[in-house]
């Protein structure tokens, strides 16, 4: 009996010395602290590493995390400057720098920077309508953090970083931008569209033009070629007979083969005898008779014939073609000249872009 009640005593003993050592020794991780305090009184804080604590005398207040915390807030209703309500969302970067005022100057400071938060952002949004608070998210951040930066200073935390994480507007408005932004994009298509257009029949006309231009040319240079040309064959031919020195009954002979061509054709009725013929009859009679007929004394050979002198200058000669190379360069030159004109009036002027709601 004396024995368990040893043993009891034993176990008692050193359960009591292990929460002595357990209530002397702490151990601290890095980048927490803690309060201290020492019958009721703040005593000291604790940073990372052991310490030793005076057991049943010295307390723990409070663990305090000095890392970078993050905290976000539930959305808030806060009316704009044209009386629409809005929901927005923030979050808070912020860093306990003075553990002690962090616990002794404010109850829970965590619920402070919250209310804190939402009145400042009631001051800063009714300050700007729906427009510019969809617009400004960053100067209502600076705004949110200098004015809670400087509040919270005083409780030994330092406001990092103020987010707004969504900016929610009323049902209705939401519905009235989507058909004003639609609206907006239709007309800008309708725009480009019809600046396509124009550019296009516009670079079409100039081609045309330009076309037309190179046709009028070349048909305007094969005119004066084939001028030229039935020009040099009729001289040739005359130079030709009038050299060979045909006579008066080769001429006749020739009258005659051709007078059947002119009775040719399906729309010929009536056939009306040149009153040349009966000439060349007599031309043809006088040189099959010998110069004793009806024709002229010593028959038709007996003319002299004419020379028709020297060669005369064609009226031809001076007409100077434009070189085709030279010309289709040049009007190559004038389309692409056109087609840049065009191209920079069809051109749009710039246009500033909306803001788009976040």
């Amino acid at each position: 009996m004396d024995s368990i009640v040893i043993l009891i005593f034993l176990a008692a003993l050193l359960a009591f010395a292990l929460v002595i050592l357990f209530k002397t020794v702490r151990i601290v991780p890095q980048q927490t602290s803690l309060i201290i305090e020492r019958l009721g009184r703040y005593a000291r804080t604790l940073e990372g590493g052991i310490h030793i604590l005076v057991p049943f005398v010295d307390k723990i207040r409070a663990s305090i995390d000095l890392r970078e915390q993050v905290v976000s807030f539930p959305p808030q209703p806060v009316i704009t400057s044209d009386n629409l309500v809005v929901n927005i969302d923030t979050v808070i970067y912020y860093t306990v720098i003075d553990s002690k005022r962090a616990v002794y100057e404010i109850a829970n400071f965590i619920q402070g920077i919250e209310q804190l938060t939402v009145t400042t952002l009631r001051n800063v949004i009714g300050s700007l309508d729906l427009e510019q608070t969809l617009t400004s998210r960053d100067q209502i951040n600076g705004q949110l953090r200098g004015a809670l930066d400087e509040a919270t200073g005083r409780w030994g935390i330092r406001v990092n970083r103020v987010e707004l994480k969504a900016i929610d507007p009323p049902m209705s408005i939401q519905e009235s931008m989507e058909k004003q932004m639609k609206a907006e994009r239709d007309r800008r298509a309708a725009i480009l569209n019809a600046e396509g257009v124009k550019q296009s029949q516009i670079l079409t006309a100039e081609g045309e033009k330009q076309s037309a231009i190179l046709r009028a040319e070349g048909s305007a240079q094969a005119s004066v070629l084939e001028a030229q040309g039935q020009s040099r064959a009729i001289k040739q031919v005359f130079d030709a007979i009038h050299r060979g020195k045909p006579t008066q009954k080769l001429l006749a002979y020739q009258y005659l083969q051709v007078l059947p061509q002119l009775a040719q054709g399906d729309a010929n009725k009536m056939w009306i005898i040149p009153s040349e013929l009966t000439d060349a009859l007599r031309g043809i009679g006088g040189a099959l008779g010998g110069g004793d007929g009806d024709g002229p004394k010593g028959g038709l050979d007996a003319e002299d014939w004419v020379d028709p002198g020297p060669e005369e200058k064609n009226a031809f000669d001076e007409t100077a073609l434009e070189d085709p190379d030279e010309a289709l360069a040049e009007a190559r030159g004038q389309a692409g000249q056109a087609s840049r004109e065009a191209t920079e009036h069809a051109t749009p002027a710039s246009r500033v872009q909306p803001d788009t709601p976040r």
